[in-house]
């Protein structure tokens, strides 16, 4: 067909369709999965709470944050923030800064006293969950937000597992931890402290429980055997953390090396410096590429004073030298030995090479499976033996706080499905929100904000917190820097650049929608939606 302007239209295809001789294609408004939410081990709606965020609303974002993970300002210490790998705003500057804002949250809220929401009304089930790290917390607090009653029990004498004796106050400081464990047990949750469970089928029948969740920690360090005079002069790291936590620090020396690659190591390695020491050295068998510590705990321990023998193994400890033995790696990246031997001054051997997880509880637990020192779950967090759940360190999985929190999580919902008879139904997945569809045109850089770290000089003989929190002012800006990926946040660009005014806007959080009768499938609003949540479908013959 021929315009009188000379222009010619193909619409063949379209009345073909039946949909009128303009449009063979309609838009729709759709909601992709954000990749910062897809990356978060603990499941949280990233991109729901900045939405709340970067209007200043910062109550609404917390309560947001909340539904997913009761521990904002310790994880937004203490993750590794896998959310910000995945951000699609790397391929325009730099990743949003959700860690930062996420603690700017957790802080604001002790601050303040937000308080977390009311239990659910009660169920009259009773759970046992065993350890009160990361897993056992998370899953305290979604059980009783689902009505359950909690008997929460630890061998410590104290609450918080792991990140109270393993992590250092200089990362995550005491009075952050207890905030936020106090909360949850404000809560209402019975609390048993210093009682080891060693038989979880009897601690089961004595306590009457519906069902249980292991949440305990990797608490056991690796020993390897390594020939040494004085044997008192090497202890394991999860110790030697553990001991500074309850303030009865051994005496290491002024020279200490630690062995080992991870982040363990470099925790002993910078306490080991505030205890006094004048000398900290990390001996690691392989090179820097191949190392799984943190890549910003790397950076501040060397910051610290902390030194590093690269391709070295530990030979033998004796009077007060290191024997070292030099290593290469192989094609496939594996350390060998060369046979080549150094010696070290060290008056300490901190070992950093792993932790395991105590499982003699389950040994009397029938169709339970242990291999490889964890235990076998179902993807519903349950163990073979029914009505028994386990996560966090016990688990095959990372061994990070974040990766404990999704598990307490999801274990708790499938035990409110357990104890109820329920099976609960697999829910799809939207499709990823992919960077080639968004349109960043429409952002002009804005380069992250850097949280502030303590000076070095203050860091050698204090265990003052190192990294610092965002102002309010950084913490908002982050929060804006957010592309809002796969997801309308109602910016009005379709409703301004439709050339037929068949975008209509809805109001109150409602979005928009199309009234067809006068969309003639241009495609201009999926073009111009920064966020890439509309897309061209084809008509229905």
């Amino acid at each position: 067909m021929e315009t009188p302007f000379g222009i010619t239209l193909d619409v063949g295809s379209s009345r073909a369709n039946h949909t009128g001789s303009w449009r063979v294609e309609r838009p729709v408004y759709v909601d992709r999965l954000p990749p910062c939410n897809d990356a978060c081990p603990a499941g949280e709606n990233i991109q729901g709470w900045l939405y709340h965020a970067e209007s200043g609303d910062y109550e609404s974002a917390w309560r947001a944050l909340v539904e997913e993970n009761p521990l904002p300002a310790i994880m937004g210490r203490v993750c590794f923030h896998p959310c910000e790998t995945a951000c699609n705003r790397v391929r325009v500057d730099d990743a949003v800064g959700i860690n930062a804002v996420e603690r700017f949250l957790g802080d604001l809220a002790i601050e303040r006293g937000w308080t977390l929401p009311e239990p659910g009304a009660d169920t009259g089930k009773r759970i046992l969950v065993v350890g009160s790290g990361p897993a056992g917390l998370s899953a305290t607090y979604h059980l009783r937000r689902l009505g359950h009653a909690v008997h929460l029990v630890d061998s410590s004498h104290q609450l918080g597992g792991m990140m109270r004796y393993g992590i250092p106050a200089y990362r995550l400081p005491r009075d952050v931890l207890d905030a936020e464990i106090a909360r949850i047990l404000a809560m209402g949750v019975e609390v048993t402290l210093d009682h080891v469970v060693d038989d979880v089928e009897q601690e089961r029948r004595d306590g009457s429980y519906d069902a249980v969740f292991l949440a305990v920690g990797a608490q056991i360090g690796h020993r390897v055997s390594i020939p040494a005079g004085d044997s008192s002069r090497v202890v394991d790291a999860v110790t030697f953390l553990h001991q500074v936590a309850d303030d009865d620090p051994p005496l290491l020396g002024r020279r200490v090396v630690v062995y080992g690659g991870g982040d363990t190591a470099f925790d002993a390695a910078r306490t080991a410096r505030r205890l006094g020491a004048t000398d900290a050295v990390i001996v690691y068998r392989r090179n820097r590429e191949h190392m799984p510590a943190n890549e910003e705990e790397f950076a501040q321990a060397l910051g610290e004073g902390v030194t590093m023998r690269w391709l070295s193994t530990v030979n033998r400890f004796e009077g007060e030298r290191l024997v070292l033995e030099k290593m290469r790696l192989n094609e496939a990246g594996f350390p060998e030995p060369t046979g080549e031997l150094e010696e070290l001054d060290a008056d300490a051997l901190v070992l950093a090479l792993g932790q395991d997880t105590d499982l003699s509880l389950l040994e009397r637990a029938p169709g339970v499976v242990i291999r490889d020192g964890v235990v076998e779950v179902a993807p519903t967090m349950m163990t073979g033996d029914a009505g028994v759940f386990a996560g966090g360190d016990a688990v095959p999985a990372d061994r990070t706080a974040t990766v404990a929190v999704g598990h307490g999580k999801h274990a708790a919902r499938s035990i409110d499905d357990y104890v109820n008879g329920r099976v609960r139904e697999a829910v799809a997945r939207h499709e990823l929100a992919s960077f080639d569809r968004l349109n960043t045109w429409y952002y002009s850089d804005a380069p992250r904000t850097r949280r502030p770290e303590l000076e070095k000089i203050r860091r050698q003989d204090t265990f003052d917190e190192v990294v610092q929190g965002l102002t309010e002012e950084n913490a908002l800006f982050e929060a804006r820097r957010c592309l809002s990926c796969g997801n309308c946040f109602e910016c009005d660009n379709c409703f301004g650049v439709c050339p037929d005014n068949a975008v209509i806007k809805l109001g109150g959080g409602e979005r928009y929608e199309i009234d067809y009768d006068f969309c003639k499938g241009c495609g201009i609003c999926v073009s111009e939606c920064p966020c890439g949540a509309i897309e061209m479908v084809p008509e229905k013959i």
